[in-house]
Protein backbone atom coordinates (compact mmCIF):
# COMPACT_ATOMS: atom_id res chain seq x y z
CA UNK A 1 0.00 0.00 0.00
CA UNK A 2 1.16 3.55 -0.74
CA UNK A 3 2.43 5.52 2.21
CA UNK A 4 -0.23 7.84 3.59
CA UNK A 5 2.31 10.66 3.54
CA UNK A 6 2.32 10.68 -0.26
CA UNK A 7 -1.39 11.36 -0.51
CA UNK A 8 -3.14 14.72 -0.48
CA UNK A 9 -4.36 15.93 2.88
CA UNK A 10 -7.93 14.68 2.46
CA UNK A 11 -6.76 11.22 1.44
CA UNK A 12 -4.40 11.13 4.41
CA UNK A 13 -7.33 11.88 6.71
CA UNK A 14 -9.39 9.13 5.10
CA UNK A 15 -6.49 6.74 5.44
CA UNK A 16 -6.14 7.60 9.11
CA UNK A 17 -9.87 7.03 9.68
CA UNK A 18 -9.54 3.65 7.96
CA UNK A 19 -6.56 2.79 10.15
CA UNK A 20 -8.54 3.49 13.32
CA UNK A 21 -11.19 0.94 12.31
CA UNK A 22 -8.66 -1.87 12.03
CA UNK A 23 -8.14 -4.43 14.81
CA UNK A 24 -5.59 -3.38 17.39
CA UNK A 25 -5.85 0.32 16.59
CA UNK A 26 -6.57 2.89 19.30
CA UNK A 27 -10.11 4.23 18.98
CA UNK A 28 -10.46 7.96 19.59
CA UNK A 29 -13.54 9.56 21.09
CA UNK A 30 -14.97 13.05 20.86
CA UNK A 31 -17.26 14.15 23.71
CA UNK A 32 -19.25 17.37 23.53
CA UNK A 33 -20.63 19.01 26.67
CA UNK A 34 -23.50 21.42 25.94
CA UNK A 35 -23.92 23.79 28.84
CA UNK A 36 -20.24 23.56 29.71
CA UNK A 37 -20.00 26.89 31.53
CA UNK A 38 -22.79 26.09 34.00
CA UNK A 39 -22.84 24.76 37.52
CA UNK A 40 -22.78 21.12 36.40
CA UNK A 41 -20.94 21.70 33.13
CA UNK A 42 -17.72 23.09 34.59
CA UNK A 43 -16.98 20.33 37.11
CA UNK A 44 -18.15 17.73 34.60
CA UNK A 45 -15.66 19.00 32.02
CA UNK A 46 -12.90 18.90 34.61
CA UNK A 47 -13.69 15.26 35.43
CA UNK A 48 -13.94 14.32 31.75
CA UNK A 49 -10.56 15.97 31.21
CA UNK A 50 -9.13 13.17 33.38
CA UNK A 51 -10.68 10.37 31.32
CA UNK A 52 -8.01 8.75 29.15
CA UNK A 53 -10.61 7.37 26.74
CA UNK A 54 -11.49 10.88 25.53
CA UNK A 55 -9.20 12.38 22.91
CA UNK A 56 -11.26 15.48 22.09
CA UNK A 57 -13.29 17.38 24.67
CA UNK A 58 -15.55 20.06 23.20
CA UNK A 59 -17.24 22.64 25.39
CA UNK A 60 -20.27 24.65 24.29
CA UNK A 61 -22.44 27.20 26.02
CA UNK A 62 -24.70 30.03 24.95
CA UNK A 63 -22.39 32.37 26.82
CA UNK A 64 -18.66 32.55 26.19
CA UNK A 65 -16.82 29.57 27.69
CA UNK A 66 -13.35 30.21 26.24
CA UNK A 67 -12.00 31.08 29.68
CA UNK A 68 -13.26 27.82 31.21
CA UNK A 69 -11.84 25.84 28.29
CA UNK A 70 -8.47 27.56 28.59
CA UNK A 71 -8.40 26.85 32.31
CA UNK A 72 -9.23 23.17 31.79
CA UNK A 73 -6.74 22.88 28.91
CA UNK A 74 -3.93 23.55 31.37
CA UNK A 75 -4.59 20.23 33.13
CA UNK A 76 -1.76 17.91 32.10
CA UNK A 77 -3.67 15.19 30.25
CA UNK A 78 -3.59 14.29 26.56
CA UNK A 79 -6.77 15.70 25.07
CA UNK A 80 -7.63 18.34 22.55
CA UNK A 81 -9.87 20.91 24.21
CA UNK A 82 -12.08 23.17 22.09
CA UNK A 83 -14.78 25.66 22.96
CA UNK A 84 -17.70 27.23 21.11
CA UNK A 85 -20.20 29.86 22.19
CA UNK A 86 -23.64 30.88 20.98
CA UNK A 87 -26.51 29.15 19.25
CA UNK A 88 -24.92 29.68 15.83
CA UNK A 89 -21.95 27.48 16.80
CA UNK A 90 -23.91 24.64 18.38
CA UNK A 91 -23.74 22.50 15.23
CA UNK A 92 -19.97 22.95 14.97
CA UNK A 93 -19.52 21.84 18.58
CA UNK A 94 -21.64 18.73 18.11
CA UNK A 95 -20.40 17.77 14.64
CA UNK A 96 -19.28 14.11 14.53
CA UNK A 97 -19.27 13.72 18.32
CA UNK A 98 -19.31 10.20 19.72
CA UNK A 99 -21.14 11.37 22.85
CA UNK A 100 -23.16 14.52 23.44
CA UNK A 101 -24.02 15.20 27.06
CA UNK A 102 -26.44 17.96 27.99
CA UNK A 103 -26.33 19.61 31.43
CA UNK A 104 -27.66 22.93 30.11
CA UNK A 105 -30.84 24.48 31.42
CA UNK A 106 -32.38 26.09 34.46
CA UNK A 107 -31.79 24.26 37.76
CA UNK A 108 -34.67 23.62 40.10
CA UNK A 109 -35.29 26.39 42.65
CA UNK A 110 -37.12 26.26 45.99
CA UNK A 111 -40.86 25.99 45.50
CA UNK A 112 -40.59 25.34 41.75
CA UNK A 113 -42.90 22.65 40.42
CA UNK A 114 -41.76 20.09 37.86
CA UNK A 115 -44.11 21.45 35.18
CA UNK A 116 -42.59 24.91 35.66
CA UNK A 117 -39.14 23.42 35.23
CA UNK A 118 -40.30 21.64 32.09
CA UNK A 119 -41.61 24.88 30.60
CA UNK A 120 -38.26 26.56 31.32
CA UNK A 121 -36.05 23.83 29.86
CA UNK A 122 -38.05 22.22 27.05
CA UNK A 123 -36.97 24.78 24.42
CA UNK A 124 -33.29 24.32 25.29
CA UNK A 125 -33.44 20.54 25.04
CA UNK A 126 -35.50 20.68 21.84
CA UNK A 127 -32.93 22.87 20.08
CA UNK A 128 -30.00 20.74 21.17
CA UNK A 129 -31.84 17.57 20.13
CA UNK A 130 -32.41 19.02 16.66
CA UNK A 131 -28.73 19.93 16.46
CA UNK A 132 -27.73 16.38 17.41
CA UNK A 133 -30.03 14.99 14.72
CA UNK A 134 -28.47 17.25 12.09
CA UNK A 135 -24.81 17.04 13.08
CA UNK A 136 -24.20 13.81 14.98
CA UNK A 137 -27.11 11.41 14.43
CA UNK A 138 -25.03 8.41 15.47
CA UNK A 139 -23.85 9.98 18.74
CA UNK A 140 -24.87 8.71 22.13
CA UNK A 141 -27.04 11.49 23.54
CA UNK A 142 -27.25 11.79 27.33
CA UNK A 143 -29.64 14.31 28.89
CA UNK A 144 -29.01 15.63 32.40
CA UNK A 145 -31.42 18.57 32.12
CA UNK A 146 -34.49 18.23 34.32
CA UNK A 147 -37.20 17.09 34.35
CA UNK A 148 -35.63 13.99 32.81
CA UNK A 149 -38.92 12.07 33.02
CA UNK A 150 -40.44 14.42 30.43
CA UNK A 151 -37.48 15.78 28.46
CA UNK A 152 -36.07 12.42 27.36
CA UNK A 153 -39.39 11.26 25.83
CA UNK A 154 -39.67 14.71 24.24
CA UNK A 155 -36.20 14.34 22.72
CA UNK A 156 -37.09 10.88 21.41
CA UNK A 157 -40.14 12.27 19.64
CA UNK A 158 -38.09 15.09 18.09
CA UNK A 159 -35.45 12.64 16.88
CA UNK A 160 -38.23 10.57 15.30
CA UNK A 161 -39.50 13.68 13.50
CA UNK A 162 -35.96 14.27 12.21
CA UNK A 163 -35.65 10.59 11.18
CA UNK A 164 -32.62 10.24 13.44
CA UNK A 165 -33.98 8.20 16.35
CA UNK A 166 -32.17 5.15 17.66
CA UNK A 167 -33.51 4.04 21.06
CA UNK A 168 -30.13 2.51 21.86
CA UNK A 169 -28.47 5.95 21.73
CA UNK A 170 -30.72 8.17 23.87
CA UNK A 171 -30.37 8.30 27.65
CA UNK A 172 -31.71 10.16 30.63
CA UNK A 173 -29.03 10.52 33.28
CA UNK A 174 -30.40 9.09 36.53
CA UNK A 175 -27.01 7.93 37.81
CA UNK A 176 -27.06 10.47 40.63
CA UNK A 177 -29.89 8.51 42.27
CA UNK A 178 -27.62 5.44 42.29
CA UNK A 179 -24.63 7.40 43.57
CA UNK A 180 -26.66 8.83 46.43
CA UNK A 181 -28.14 5.45 47.29
CA UNK A 182 -24.73 3.80 47.38
CA UNK A 183 -23.40 6.55 49.64
CA UNK A 184 -26.34 6.61 52.06
CA UNK A 185 -26.44 2.81 52.34
CA UNK A 186 -22.67 2.56 52.77
CA UNK A 187 -22.86 5.06 55.64
CA UNK A 188 -25.58 2.98 57.29
CA UNK A 189 -23.67 -0.29 56.84
CA UNK A 190 -20.33 1.33 57.68
CA UNK A 191 -18.65 -0.01 54.53
CA UNK A 192 -16.83 1.64 51.64
CA UNK A 193 -19.25 3.11 49.04
CA UNK A 194 -17.40 1.29 46.25
CA UNK A 195 -18.46 -2.01 47.79
CA UNK A 196 -22.18 -1.19 47.62
CA UNK A 197 -24.12 -2.20 44.51
CA UNK A 198 -27.82 -1.44 44.35
CA UNK A 199 -30.15 -0.81 41.39
CA UNK A 200 -32.34 2.29 41.37
CA UNK A 201 -35.14 2.00 38.84
CA UNK A 202 -38.11 4.02 37.54
CA UNK A 203 -37.65 7.72 36.89
CA UNK A 204 -35.74 10.70 38.25
CA UNK A 205 -38.07 12.59 40.58
CA UNK A 206 -39.99 11.95 43.77
CA UNK A 207 -41.76 8.62 44.09
CA UNK A 208 -40.68 7.60 40.58
CA UNK A 209 -37.21 6.97 42.07
CA UNK A 210 -37.28 3.39 43.36
CA UNK A 211 -34.16 2.05 45.11
CA UNK A 212 -34.31 -1.75 45.14
CA UNK A 213 -32.97 -2.39 48.62
CA UNK A 214 -33.84 -6.10 48.43
CA UNK A 215 -31.11 -6.55 45.79
CA UNK A 216 -28.43 -4.56 47.62
CA UNK A 217 -24.97 -6.06 47.88
CA UNK A 218 -23.89 -6.38 50.63
CA UNK A 219 -27.26 -7.23 52.10
CA UNK A 220 -29.05 -4.17 53.47
CA UNK A 221 -31.03 -5.22 56.49
CA UNK A 222 -33.08 -2.81 58.53
CA UNK A 223 -36.44 -2.30 60.13
CA UNK A 224 -39.25 -1.29 57.75
CA UNK A 225 -39.28 2.23 59.21
CA UNK A 226 -35.55 2.57 58.59
CA UNK A 227 -35.86 1.40 54.98
CA UNK A 228 -38.79 3.76 54.38
CA UNK A 229 -36.82 6.69 55.79
CA UNK A 230 -33.83 5.83 53.62
CA UNK A 231 -36.05 5.64 50.52
CA UNK A 232 -37.64 9.00 51.33
CA UNK A 233 -34.23 10.63 51.77
CA UNK A 234 -33.06 9.32 48.39
CA UNK A 235 -36.24 10.53 46.68
CA UNK A 236 -35.88 14.00 48.22
CA UNK A 237 -32.09 14.29 48.12
CA UNK A 238 -32.23 17.01 45.47
CA UNK A 239 -34.32 19.19 47.76
CA UNK A 240 -31.89 18.46 50.60
CA UNK A 241 -29.10 20.04 48.55
CA UNK A 242 -31.20 23.03 47.45
CA UNK A 243 -32.14 23.76 51.05
CA UNK A 244 -28.55 23.34 52.26
CA UNK A 245 -27.46 25.89 49.64
CA UNK A 246 -30.20 28.24 50.85
CA UNK A 247 -31.83 28.27 47.46
CA UNK A 248 -28.68 29.57 45.77
CA UNK A 249 -27.86 26.38 43.92
CA UNK A 250 -28.73 22.76 43.31
CA UNK A 251 -26.82 19.48 43.15
CA UNK A 252 -23.98 20.39 40.79
CA UNK A 253 -20.83 18.65 42.06
CA UNK A 254 -22.46 15.32 42.85
CA UNK A 255 -24.31 15.49 39.53
CA UNK A 256 -21.04 16.08 37.68
CA UNK A 257 -19.48 13.10 39.44
CA UNK A 258 -22.43 10.86 38.56
CA UNK A 259 -22.42 11.99 34.92
CA UNK A 260 -18.67 11.42 34.60
CA UNK A 261 -19.14 7.91 35.96
CA UNK A 262 -21.84 7.23 33.37
CA UNK A 263 -19.66 8.68 30.60
CA UNK A 264 -16.88 6.26 31.52
CA UNK A 265 -19.24 3.27 31.25
CA UNK A 266 -20.47 4.51 27.85
CA UNK A 267 -16.94 5.08 26.57
CA UNK A 268 -15.86 1.60 27.64
CA UNK A 269 -18.84 0.23 25.74
CA UNK A 270 -18.00 2.23 22.62
CA UNK A 271 -14.48 0.86 22.85
CA UNK A 272 -15.85 -2.67 22.90
CA UNK A 273 -15.00 -3.36 26.52
CA UNK A 274 -17.56 -4.57 29.04
CA UNK A 275 -17.86 -1.98 31.76
CA UNK A 276 -20.12 -2.00 34.80
CA UNK A 277 -23.87 -1.69 34.15
CA UNK A 278 -25.42 1.66 35.06
CA UNK A 279 -29.05 2.54 35.69
CA UNK A 280 -30.28 4.94 32.99
CA UNK A 281 -33.66 6.22 31.80
CA UNK A 282 -34.26 4.75 28.32
CA UNK A 283 -37.00 3.61 25.99
CA UNK A 284 -38.22 0.41 27.52
CA UNK A 285 -40.68 -2.47 27.37
CA UNK A 286 -39.84 -3.64 30.87
CA UNK A 287 -43.01 -2.09 32.32
CA UNK A 288 -46.08 -0.44 30.84
CA UNK A 289 -44.18 2.87 30.87
CA UNK A 290 -42.54 3.50 27.46
CA UNK A 291 -39.48 4.94 29.24
CA UNK A 292 -38.01 3.50 32.40
CA UNK A 293 -34.69 3.43 34.24
CA UNK A 294 -33.12 0.00 34.69
CA UNK A 295 -29.55 -1.36 34.73
CA UNK A 296 -27.99 -1.09 31.27
CA UNK A 297 -24.87 -2.65 29.75
CA UNK A 298 -23.20 -0.55 27.06
CA UNK A 299 -21.61 -1.59 23.78
CA UNK A 300 -20.24 -0.09 20.55
CA UNK A 301 -23.74 1.00 19.45
CA UNK A 302 -25.00 2.29 22.77
CA UNK A 303 -27.23 -0.09 24.69
CA UNK A 304 -25.85 -3.60 24.47
CA UNK A 305 -28.35 -5.11 26.90
CA UNK A 306 -31.16 -3.86 29.08
CA UNK A 307 -30.92 -6.03 32.20
CA UNK A 308 -34.57 -5.35 33.00
CA UNK A 309 -36.32 -5.30 36.33
CA UNK A 310 -34.40 -6.76 39.23
CA UNK A 311 -36.34 -9.08 41.50
CA UNK A 312 -38.57 -7.04 43.80
CA UNK A 313 -39.93 -7.76 47.24
CA UNK A 314 -43.60 -7.13 48.09
CA UNK A 315 -43.04 -3.54 49.25
CA UNK A 316 -41.05 -2.69 46.12
CA UNK A 317 -43.77 -4.19 43.93
CA UNK A 318 -46.31 -1.89 45.59
CA UNK A 319 -43.97 1.08 45.10
CA UNK A 320 -43.66 0.16 41.43
CA UNK A 321 -47.44 0.18 41.02
CA UNK A 322 -47.62 3.62 42.64
CA UNK A 323 -44.91 5.23 40.53
CA UNK A 324 -46.13 4.08 37.11
CA UNK A 325 -49.13 6.46 36.80
CA UNK A 326 -47.01 9.48 37.80
CA UNK A 327 -44.22 8.51 35.42
CA UNK A 328 -46.70 8.01 32.58
CA UNK A 329 -48.07 11.54 33.07
CA UNK A 330 -44.56 13.01 32.86
CA UNK A 331 -43.72 10.98 29.75
CA UNK A 332 -46.97 11.99 28.03
CA UNK A 333 -46.25 15.67 28.75
CA UNK A 334 -42.93 15.44 26.93
CA UNK A 335 -44.36 13.62 23.93
CA UNK A 336 -47.27 16.08 23.68
CA UNK A 337 -44.91 19.04 23.71
CA UNK A 338 -42.74 17.56 20.95
CA UNK A 339 -45.76 16.90 18.75
CA UNK A 340 -46.82 20.53 19.13
CA UNK A 341 -43.57 21.86 17.66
Amino acid sequence: MFSSKSQPRVLRQCYRCWQLTQPGQLRTFKVTVVGAAGGVGQPLCMLLRLNKLITELVMHDLKECKGVATDISHICTQQDVKSYAGAANLGKAIKCADIVILPAGLPRKPGMQRDQLFDANATVVAKVTQAVAANAPSALFAIITNPVNSLVPMAAEILKQEQAYDPNRLFGVTTLDVVRTEKFVSDYLNVQPQKVKIPVIGGHSGITILPVFSQCKPVFTGEPDCIAAMKKRIQNAGNEVVKAKAGKGSATLSMAFAAARLMNAMLLGLKGEKGPPECVFVESKVTECPFFATPIEFGPKGIAQNLGLPELDDTEKEDLKKLIPELKIAIDAGVKYAKSL
